[in-house]
């Protein structure tokens, strides 16, 4: 499922976005998706650190 939406970008910061997605081989529409995936997962990560969870996962998954 996707929405549709309409994001407005300051005109100095554009270009570099252009670029960068067209540097990284990515649409402009991927580009941002990804950029606002990446955040939202930090954003998350921030929020369980806050609350003491994922203490419990120290060390998993450093071994195979």
């Amino acid at each position: 499922m996707s929405v549709d939406m309409t994001l407005r970008i300051p005109d100095d910061v554009a270009p570099a976005i252009k670029a960068a997605a067209q540097s990284a081989g990515l649409s402009l529409n991927a580009y941002v998706v990804r950029a606002a995936r990446r955040q939202a997962t930090v954003d998350a990560a921030q929020q369980l650190a806050a609350l003491g969870l994922g203490n419990d996962l120290a060390g998993e998954g450093d071994t195979l």
